[in-house]
């Protein structure tokens, strides 16, 4: 063998060990880092599925079920002619023992209640006497407004704050009763606005464009005393 093929020999072996000494530990490292990583994921599982179960230990998802089994009680054949809505939002306090010893039994909560009144009049009260013609003149005699419905969006309205005392976990019924004054206060202040004026003069002007296409053109809403002479209706 000639010196110039022994020294290509003698490089060649160098480099293949240099690669063996430099990839052993590389492919142990690797090794042992699979292993640790394969010990491991069973712990990380078993962690990870604690954590979700005390999440929703303290945050649970409620579950509602409603009965298939369903009630009608009434139905009634409506010709209500709903004329203004009102939307309505009021902030309610709601308190009980609230005297020297609230810091140990008191309970207080703020609950702002959206709520919605609508009002209108109801046509299925008029009579056949309370619409006649006179002089070419369509007199029309309306019932009175009233409220229709003044309900709480459940959506918008929520507890703001409750305060209970260091003794007590509070009363369970106090923010029903909150919903309930909600739902009057939401009532009284729509009545208070002119909510009943206002579904009379919209009511009245609908029906002067619905009978003016119908061929009326003078119409004139009475109350309902006195009452002029009257003609049938053809």
């Amino acid at each position: 063998m000639d010196k110039r093929k022994f020294w290509i020999l003698i490089v060649g072996l160098t480099l293949v060990l240099v690669v063996v000494i430099i990839g052993i530990p590389l492919i142990v490292k690797e090794i042992i880092q699979q292993t640790a990583d394969q010990a491991v994921a069973p712990v990380q599982q078993d962690s990870n599925l604690l954590k979700t179960q005390v999440a929703q230990l303290l945050h649970p998802t409620p579950t509602i079920l409603p009965d298939p089994v369903t009630i009608v009680h009434e139905v009634r054949a409506l010709a209500r002619l709903e004329t203004i809505q009102y939307t309505v939002e009021k902030v309610i306090t709601a308190e009980e023992g609230q005297g020297q010893l609230s810091a140990l039994f008191g309970d207080k909560l703020l609950f702002v209640a959206h709520g919605v009144v609508i009002a209108g009049v109801d046509l299925a009260k008029m009579n056949p006497q309370d619409i006649w013609i006179d002089n070419q003149i369509l007199y029309f005699r309306l019932p009175q407004p009233e409220i229709f419905s003044s309900t709480l969006d459940n959506t918008k309205s929520y507890v703001y704050d409750r305060q209970t005392g260091i003794l007590t976990k509070g009363d369970t019924n106090l923010e029903t009763q909150a919903r309930q004054s909600a739902e009057n206060e939401i009532t009284q202040a729509a009545l208070d606005d002119g909510i009943l004026n206002q579904a009379g003069i919209n009511a009245q002007s609908y029906l002067t464009r619905l009978l003016t296409q119908l061929g009326y053109p003078d119409v004139k809403f009475v109350p309902a005393l006195p009452q002029p002479s009257e003609t049938p209706l053809d």
